[in-house]
């Protein structure tokens, strides 16, 4: 009877402890618009990090093709966050569909336009690509979002080239390599990667510098982002709060240790074989990483202005971009934490 009772005090031991573990984390699904791109690295490090599990999350993050289908993901109830670029919210804004960023890190988008290798002497500039066929991460992602805008702003119809999913990572290289695409709009590593390959690659469009974004867009343009929709958030507030603290403790932790510790902290799958070139890559990409998760509010200003000029709906939708963004949850960690931030 004594053993009976020690093995029935030992399960109900346990139950109690897995049971109070469970109740500590919170179950948080995140749709990744691309994993293995740099522009969304601060998410999977953090994940990494066990930021999310120090904040009391327990978090899945799925790794989708592209923003569009990441974003698709959240509406259909599949997942509760987006960790993709803010312009979605811009551009659901317009369908009365209300998503908000609560969380910034990347300053601005690091999108590429590049030349196929194999068609660098038919396409000199972007109104070559007027008939082409263009690669992006899926229809309807940022990606498209940029092809379409630098087809318009260089005089052409925005619908004027073909659009092509190739995905970010691997699969968008090869369809490069392989000429199934005349272009691509691409990301780091990626476009680093194919740089590597091929030193006479053509870039037609660069947004990896906040030099060569100010230029084109006439401020800074915020990328990557986490988002939800405006009731989510609004019935989840202490776990939205524990979001952004993981992130802005990540982003923290980015810009104290070197690109190389960065890169022993990020799963071997998504730093793959070459790891000189993806240290190149990350190497690049640091400086358009936030410091502190903070919209900036010309930056999303910017963003209205670039669909507001591609996109005839958005034009028409006098859209409220304050409504698309929050720095409330951001600022709640800089009280909470005393992070100065910038």
């Amino acid at each position: 009877m004594k053993k009976l009772f020690g093995r029935l005090a030992g399960t109900l031991l346990a139950l109690a402890l897995t049971s109070g573990f469970a109740a500590a984390q919170t179950k948080i699904t995140v749709a990744v618009g691309g994993g293995a791109c740099l522009c969304y690295l601060p998410t999977v490090l953090a994940k990494q990090l066990g930021e999310f599990d120090k904040a009391g999350l327990n978090v899945e993050l799925v790794d989708l093709k592209g923003g569009s289908d990441a974003l698709k993901a959240v509406l259909g109830g599949s997942a509760d966050v987006v960790s993709g670029y803010f312009d979605h919210c811009v551009n659901l804004a317009a369908k009365k569909q209300e998503l908000v960023s609560f969380v910034v890190y990347d300053r601005y988008p690091g999108l590429v336009l590049v030349v196929s290798p194999s068609h660098n002497a038919e396409i000199k500039s972007i109104k070559d690509l007027a008939g082409k066929k263009v690669g992006v991460s899926a229809p309807g992602s940022s990606t498209d979002f940029f092809l379409k805008f630098l087809l318009k702003k260089n005089g052409l119809d925005p619908t004027s080239a073909a659009v092509i999913g190739v995905g970010l990572g691997a699969t968008a290289v090869a369809a490069m390599e392989q000429g199934q695409i005349d272009a691509a709009v691409m990301l780091d590593p990626s476009v680093t990667v194919l740089q590597g390959s091929h030193k006479d690659l053509t870039i037609l469009a660069d947004t990896r510098t906040q030099k060569d974004t100010l230029a084109l867009f006439g401020g800074e343009y915020p990328g990557g982002a986490l988002y939800s929709t405006a009731a989510w958030i609004g019935s989840h507030e202490k776990d939205v709060q524990a979001l952004t603290t993981a992130i802005v403790n990540t982003l923290s932790w980015i810009h104290s240790h070197s690109p190389e510790e960065i890169m022993a902290k990020m799963p071997e799958e998504i730093v793959g074989k070459n790891k000189e070139l993806y240290l190149a890559a990350l190497k690049n990409t640091i400086p358009m990483y936030s410091e502190t998760g903070k919209m900036d509010p010309k930056g999303a200003d910017a963003v209205l202005a670039v669909f507001s000029e591609g996109s005839p709906e958005v034009a028409k939708a006098n859209i409220d971009v304050t409504k698309t963004w929050t720095n409330k949850f951001v600022d709640q960690v800089k009280k909470t934490t005393g992070m100065n931030a910038k």
